[in-house]
């Protein structure tokens, strides 16, 4: 049995407490924690999304299932998996029948290099190509395959790319910005530019994969100057709408052209994620170049700064 659903943020704090002590030493890609419990394998994603695995899975399920309901009096209903499939397949088809802009970033759970945030416009004219090209969510797709569709999106796709540093991430950290607000200033930064430009693109939606809810997204930008409301937000967007999927593709195409020039630079091949692989790396870089060049390269906040200084 597998169940998977999104959890608020208040919970999601919750389970990272709750299960710490039963944690797998392994940790799927994008994933904060994987932890065994009895006969069940939780999983909890970057991105909220909980899976449950085994045969009593829905009996795990449903303690965070009851949390959501009365922390922030949300219904979950597990047993309706079928209502939540022909819900996907509906926005798939129409999200790939219309024109869109769309956005999607790439680096937020990597240790090493920036972040990376990319908006484009694919107008419904343009999604025969996006579909020839094979283009989808782009942590489904391998770097060889990224380095090869990218160009062509990038020829044939109007986009605006945001590459924040993580010298400006720890500034950002320090003043009290955690990583949703970052990732909703970002986001909101390239839809700006892209809906503001001088060829005013015809989109129908704007379409955004939801990694916090919308008020708190709006929360997140108040202060922003130049505003984009109009937004529609969707679990999966990378894999239901051509243009957050084309823009998945460009910013990861644009953080692994980053990660080489960084590898190149330091003379130590960089590592992706935030594994005991990126620990070791860290600590070679800290005996190279000193823990201040942490600063410049790394997000300072990852549990894997305190391993480093440790190792």
């Amino acid at each position: 049995m597998t169940i998977v659903f999104k959890v608020s943020d208040n919970v999601k704090q919750k389970m990272i407490e709750y299960y710490k002590d039963v944690r797998r030493e392994k940790t799927p890609p994008y994933a904060i924690f994987q932890a065994m419990e009895a006969d069940t394998i939780i999983t909890l994603y970057e991105s909220g999304k909980a899976m449950f695995q085994g045969i009593s899975a829905d009996i795990d399920a449903n303690i965070w299932v009851d949390m959501e309901k009365k922390l922030n009096n949300r219904v979950i209903d597990i047993n309706e998996p079928k209502k939540e499939k022909e819900k996907y397949l509906e926005e798939l088809n129409y999200f790939y029948s219309i024109s869109t802009v769309g956005s999607d970033e790439v680096g937020t759970g990597d240790y090493f290099g920036p972040i990376v945030v990319t908006a484009s416009y694919v107008d419904k004219e343009k999604i025969e190509l996006v579909k020839e090209l094979g283009v989808k969510d782009s942590k489904k797709l391998t770097d060889e395959k990224i380095k090869k569709i990218a160009p062509v999106l990038i020829k044939e796709i109007p986009y605006v790319t945001f590459t924040l540093n993580n010298k400006e991430y720890n500034r950002y950290q320090s003043i009290g910005y955690n990583m949703n607000k970052i990732k909703a200033i970002l986001h909101n930064k390239v839809l700006y530019s892209i809906t503001h430009k001088d060829e005013n693109y015809p989109y129908q939606k704007i379409i955004v994969d939801q990694f916090v809810y919308p008020k708190k997204y709006f929360e997140h930008i108040l202060e922003s100057t130049e505003k984009v409301t109009d937004i529609t937000f969707t679990t999966k967007a990378e894999s239901k709408c051509a243009s957050v999927a084309a823009a998945s593709i460009i910013s990861r195409y644009i953080f692994l052209a980053k990660m080489d020039e960084l590898s190149k630079d330091l003379g130590i091949e960089i590592p992706k994620g935030a594994n005991d692989i990126v620990d070791q790396v860290g600590k070679e870089i800290v005996q190279k170049y000193g823990e201040a060049k942490l600063e410049e390269i790394a997000k300072l906040n990852f549990k894997n700064t305190e391993k480093i200084k440790e190792l």
